[in-house]
């Protein structure tokens, strides 16, 4: 597989997403009222074309993509740990948005912006080719049964888009706790001839656990459930 500087045309039937209720906590509602209207917009009211990252954040900066924050939790974290990087983070879930909101708040961040909607609408549509410098897809949702493995985030068709718009030298990185989508997202990334295995030389590709990235309490469930954390990192050639 190839991945080119030209526009990727992928379309898709299936997403990995589902559709969940939006109902707010009081400090949500409060969190979305005050910061939405600076801080975030939804994917399907951008302007046509690319998304003018410097304009939103004031800045010129390496730019990093999280796609699923879900409830922010390490999301808020990251984003404090990194004020040196402009940081988006694009999620479907309207109260996981409010309280990564609310999370950000109390750390008082300034560098994370927020998009609501479709993250391969996103990329495909919204983002430059060769202009991001990470993107981060933690612990997505798995699809455990084999029927659902279509709507998994991480497909060949995905992966191409992705890489397509880092930057050579940019990182992508994931982490899950389930054993075969962690093979499945190996697999697609080590076909793609654009991406190279920074850490290749340690038994199955593997990547350590990174230090930085905070644990959740999912991931905690996930050791408690007797599940082996899986992380891979990738750099575009």
């Amino acid at each position: 597989m190839n991945s080119s500087d030209q526009q990727v045309p992928f379309r898709r039937t299936v997403v990995s997403y589902v559709q969940r209720g939006e109902r707010m906590t009081v400090g949500q509602q409060r969190a979305w009222d005050r910061h939405w209207a600076e801080l975030g917009s939804d994917v399907t009211a951008l302007p046509e074309g690319p998304l003018d990252v410097e304009s939103w954040f004031g800045r010129s900066a390496p730019v990093v993509l999280e796609i699923g924050s879900g409830m922010g939790e390490t999301t808020a974290q990251l984003v404090a740990a990194q004020p040196d990087v402009n940081y988006l983070a694009v999620e479907v879930y309207k109260p996981g948005l409010a309280q990564l909101m609310l999370r950000a708040e109390k750390l008082e961040v300034s560098n994370l912006r927020l998009l609501r909607g479709d993250a391969i609408v996103l990329l495909r549509e919204h983002v430059e080719p060769g202009s991001l410098d990470e993107v981060r897809i933690y612990f997505p949702d798995p699809w455990p049964k084999k029927r659902h493995h279509k709507r998994r985030l991480v497909q060949p068709e995905s992966v191409e888009l992705i890489t397509s718009r880092l930057r050579p030298g940019g990182v992508l990185h994931l982490a899950t706790d389930w054993e075969n989508y962690a093979e499945q997202m190996r697999e697609v990334c080590e076909a793609e001839s654009q991406l190279s295995n920074r850490y290749a030389g340690e038994p199955g590709g593997w990547a350590p656990r990174p230090d930085w990235r905070p644990v959740t309490k999912f991931e905690n469930r996930a050791h408690d459930e007797g599940r082996e954390i899986h992380d891979l990192i990738y750099e575009r050639v």
